[in-house]
């Protein structure tokens, strides 16, 4: 199945892609997995003079399948028909596997098509999508079980007293829920760094046990956490749902949702109060909207996950919408890879206020080809 542009429509020329790995800026770990080095693939769809940027974070060879898997299906097509490509795409990789890398190939190619479609029409991609508020509200993440007692406190306190961001997270279930005695330690010091009036989110990245989860609670009612990250693994649906009845803190997952029956399961199940994507996994901006409205209907509000530029204006758009996580790792290469990235002071950003076409963004290939390794 391919979209065909007709009469004067303007056609995808070409689709491109690039690689770029940055080292964090010091050891980096939560309560399942550590690592040094964060992998971005770009994704750049070409009508005539105008280019569309995406990007996704994941593995290299996710650069391959767009170019080998998806780059012949979008080519030729109507630039502005975002929603048919991204079921031609989708439909094109049945038999290599939609979820996981496929699925963040989708993503960048998707990201870039919506660019590209504002950018065309010369419009901020909030004023193509419609707005639902000016103002996006973030919060800070970061706080990784590597870092020591002065790293989290100074991170913290960055965010809180320099740029006004009055909500923040960090990760807990060190070492896959064995350090819970450090967890809770760090949990106190955070609420010490930030203050009372902050809100005070955790990240257990699916560590821990069900009943060990429920323990933990009072001691989160403690010290005023409201956001219960991943407790358990985000595939054990019922242990979600078992730990956000007993719990008084919002039990949150789904950054690893690649496709709509997904989160649909998720919310079926009772298993969230707050449901959360990632539109760099999710099938892009148009995956990640309509997951929007899934958590619409069942009554519930969305957080985007990471990739806080990526998100921005869609999150605009949307009437049920949370926040965005403004990601340490992410922030950080979105800053030196691209112009154009947003103020996060007071705790919002304000997506298309500058009126610049597109989502806003442009790669900047003086500080990006240091980091190129594809």
């Amino acid at each position: 199945m391919r979209h065909h542009a007709r009469g004067s429509d303007p056609v995808v020329d070409s689709v491109g892609t690039s690689v770029y790995r940055f080292p964090t800026d010091a050891p980096e770990g939560d309560g399942t997995l550590a690592w040094d080095s964060t992998t971005v693939v770009v994704a750049q769809v070409r009508s005539g003079g105008t280019t569309g940027l995406g990007y996704t974070y994941g593995a290299a060879a996710t650069a391959q399948v767009v170019e080998e898997q998806l780059a012949g299906i979008v080519t030729g097509g109507c630039a502005l028909d975002v929603p048919g490509a991204n079921e031609a795409m989708s439909r094109a990789v049945r038999n290599a596997g939609r979820p996981g890398l496929v699925a963040g190939a989708i993503s960048a190619v998707d990201i870039a098509l919506w660019d590209l479609k504002a950018r065309l029409l010369q419009v901020p991609l909030i004023g193509l999508l419609g707005a639902s508020g000016a103002e996006v509200p973030v919060y800070g993440s970061g706080g990784f079980t590597t870092y020591d007692d002065l790293r989290q406190d100074r991170q913290l306190r960055i965010w809180v007293a320099e740029q006004g961001i009055p909500r923040v997270k960090i990760k807990i279930g060190e070492s896959w829920g064995t350090a819970e005695q450090r967890d809770r330690r760090r949990i106190a010091l955070a609420r010490r760094s930030v203050g009372d009036h902050t809100e005070l989110y955790v990240d257990a990245n699916g560590a821990y046990t069900r009943k060990q989860a429920i323990r933990l609670g009072p001691h989160l009612d403690a010290h005023g956490v409201t956001w219960f990250e991943e407790p358990v693994s985000s595939d054990d649906r019922a242990g979600l749902a078992q730990v956000r009845a007993g719990v008084a803190a919002e039990v949150t997952a789904g950054e690893y949702g690649y496709t709509l029956p997904y989160f649909w399961h998720l919310l079926e199940a009772g298993a969230v109060d707050c449901l959360q994507a990632d539109a760099t996994r999710c099938g892009g901006l148009t995956g990640w909207l309509r997951t929007a409205a899934l958590a619409e209907a069942a009554g519930l509000q969305i957080s985007g996950h990471c990739a806080p530029h990526v998100h921005a204006h869609a999150a605009a758009s949307v009437p049920n919408l949370r926040h965005l996580e403004w990601f340490h790792d992410h922030v950080r290469i979105e800053n030196l890879l691209f112009s154009g990235a947003l103020d996060p002071a007071g705790g919002t950003v304000r997506p298309g206020e500058d009126r610049s076409p597109g989502h806003g963004l442009t790669l900047r290939a003086d500080r990006a080809d240091p980091y190129r390794i594809a």
